[in-house]
Parts: C-alpha cells; sequence; structure tokens
C-alpha cells in the first residue's frame, strides 16, 4: 500500500515521538500491564544476543528495555502512526477469519507447547498483534520486527497483553532488516505473520522469507496483500487508467506488488508448504470518508509519480472524487489477499 505523505491528525498517536529511554525497573516482576517496558532495540550490541538477520534482542528471559534514537540519513522513509492508526479498523474488518481455523489447528498441535512464539514482521504500530492475539488462545509471546525504532516502541506499548482465554501475552522488539531474516532469526518461532508486507518487497526478498519460515518449520499469515483491483462507486472514465498507473508505481524498483501474493504462494509450495489464499478487501463507504480521503490522496498521487503525463487529468479526476467523499456519495472496494502458508514442521513431522 502507499504511505500517504499527508495524513489526518487523530490525536492518539503523536507524529514525531522525541528519542527516549524505557528503563528497567528496579523490580522487574512489579511491571504492570501497559507499563511503557519493551524490548530492547538500541545500537549497542549485548553480547552474544544479536541473532542474524533480525538485529539486536535481549538475553532470553530478561525484562529488556528500549532506547531509541534519531533515524540515519540512509534509514527508509518512515511509515505515518496516523496513516497505520488510520488504516487499522479497516485492516481488521478485512482481514479473513477463514483462515484462522486452520491456524488454530496447527498451533494446538504443536508438540510440548505451552505457549507459542509468534514473529510479526514489519510490525509497524502494532495492529496485527492487536487482531491476532485476542483470537488464539494460550499464552502468546510476540518478537515485533520493523526497520523504525518509532514505531517498533509504538507497537511494543500499545500490544495486548492477554490471549482469548486470558493468557498472557508479552513482547519484545527486534530491530533489523527482515529481507535478510534466515531461519536462525525464527529459531523457536510457532508463526510468522505480516501485514500489508508482501507487495512491497522483491521476488528474492519472499523467497528469503518463505525459506526462513520452511527452514524453522513454522506457518505464516500473511494479510492485506495488495491484488491490483479496485472498485469505485460511481464509476469514472478514468478509473482504469489511474488504478493501471498505480500498480505500475508498485512494481517500480523490482518490487512485486499486486504479483506479489502470487509469487509468495508459489515461493511457498516450492518448499512444500500448504497454502490457502482468501480475499480481504477494505470496503470503504461513508462511516470511512477519511481513510478514503487520504488513500485517495495516495493512489493517485502515486499513479501520476508513475506517470506523470497524467497530472491535470488526475488533478481534476482527484477533486472530483474528495468531494464526493466529502458528500458521502463516493464508496470504494479495494481488494487484498490473505495467505496462510502451512509449512512442513521441522523435523519432517506432519
Amino acid at each position: 500500500m502507499t504511505n500517504p505523505a499527508t495524513t489526518q491528525q487523530s490525536g492518539a498517536i503523536p507524529t514525531q515521538p522525541g528519542p527516549r529511554e524505557v528503563t528497567e525497573p528496579a523490580d522487574a516482576t512489579a511491571a504492570k500491564p501497559g507499563d511503557s517496558v519493551i524490548a530492547w532495540a538500541g545500537d549497542a550490541v549485548v553480547a552474544g544476543a544479536v541473532i542474524p538477520g533480525a538485529g539486536p534482542s535481549g538475553a532470553p528471559g530478561s525484562r529488556p528495555t528500549v532506547k531509541l534514537r534519531e533515524a540515519d540519513p540512509d534509514d527508509p522513509p518512515r511509515y505515518a502512526p496516523e496513516w497505520l492508526e488510520l488504516r487499522e479498523p479497516a485492516d481488521a474488518a478485512a482481514r479473513s477469519h477463514d483462515l484462522l481455523d486452520p491456524l488454530r489447528i496447527r498451533l494446538a498441535n504443536l508438540p510440548g507447547k505451552s505457549g507459542v512464539a509468534i514473529h510479526d514482521l514489519g510490525c509497524g504500530t502494532g495492529s496485527m498483534g492487536r487482531w491476532l492475539a485476542p483470537r488464539l488462545d494460550g499464552a502468546q509471546h510476540w518478537v515485533l520486527h520493523d526497520r523504525d525504532p518509532y514505531l517498533l516502541h509504538f507497537a511494543a506499548v500499545a500490544s495486548p497483553r492477554s490471549a482469548a482465554d486470558g493468557s498472557r501475552v508479552s513482547v519484545e522488539t527486534r530491530r533489523g532488516d527482515i529481507a535478510r531474516l534466515t531461519p536462525d532469526a525464527l529459531k523457536g518461532a510457532s508463526l510468522v505473520t505480516a501485514s500489508a508486507l508482501l507487495d512491497v518487497l522483491t521476488r528474492d526478498e519472499i523467497d528469503t522469507l518463505a525459506a526462513a519460515c520452511a527452514g524453522a518449520g513454522c506457518p505464516a499469515l500473511l494479510t492485506l496483500s495488495v491484488a491490483g483491483r479496485v472498485e469505485l462507486t460511481p464509476s469514472h472514465p478514468l478509473d482504469a487508467e489511474i488504478a493501471q498507473a498505480f500498480n505500475e508505481h508498485q512494481r517500480r524498483d523490482g518490487l512485486l506488488g499486486p504479483d506479489a501474493v502470487t509469487a509468495a504462494a508459489e515461493a511457498f509450495s516450492e518448499h512444500g508448504a500448504t497454502v490457502r489464499l482468501h480475499p480481504s478487501p477494505w470496503r470503504l463507504g461513508p462511516e470511512q470518508a477519511a481513510l478514503t480521503e487520504q488513500w485517495l490522496r495516495g493512489w493517485v498521487g502515486a499513479a501520476v509519480e508513475q506517470r506523470p503525463e497524467l497530472r491535470d487529468r488526475a488533478d481534476a479526476y482527484l477533486a472530483e472524487r474528495l468531494a464526493a467523499c466529502a458528500a458521502g456519495e463516493l464508496r470504494a472496494t479495494v481488494h487484498h489477499t490473505d495467505l496462510l502458508a502451512l509449512c512442513r514442521p521441522a523435523g519432517g513431522a506432519s
């Protein structure tokens, strides 16, 4: 998905939290649900605590801390927290519930497990955990991966504290490049999740992800990948041209965009996984006008960036669409696809 440069201020998540340190309480066991104490994601490397491909993490069993820093000039642009917050309700409504039963069955059949370890890749502000953790039974430990320390901070602070049956949910963060993910980084993982991630990966990166999950023997639930189809009501003569230009933009620089789900299904299948797909469309109406407005700006903006010759017509198109949106007359269906890959358990057991 695109990341609109301009997003509405909601007030719940600050735009730019300053660098901060959250230090370990004197009595770590006394920490309460809601405490802003999350896993270490700073610059220093703890001896023996670096997992290849996943970035630094705290020692097992420790009560970790976090140290955030200003972004390096070479760091990729961050997704605006306001955009991620704005889309979260639509994401939650869109994700497929039909994929949860086979996932629950797999997790329930894990041998010798008193809980599950879930790695959330490109976690953003943690919306996947907030959606999934309360839908799974049993103790859960979430490992949140992202390159952006600010988003990692938000994700951990706002993470759920209990599962569907009231079991404890704990969380840690790992700052690192998921494109270099390895089976070692997923050692002990029960599940890998991601949301709106596949379409911003290259084929090599998807192959790396599939290989890492297969090597670790854990399933993957990868939701909300763009499908390349948009339906707007009422229709407009320029709809198809804007959509085509947007899809071309999604495929720039080797990214897979709307081809990502097919590539991922093939990659996981080649590693012996059973793959299930299910549609997960956004259905946007007058109640989602704020999200529709920002999505429209990003959608049309990406199309114009890809095809500058569209600018004049696209400007008029966007103005017309925004007016219809403000009047409550526009509806949009933005198609996505969810993917569940049930990789063979490590050791070859069924």
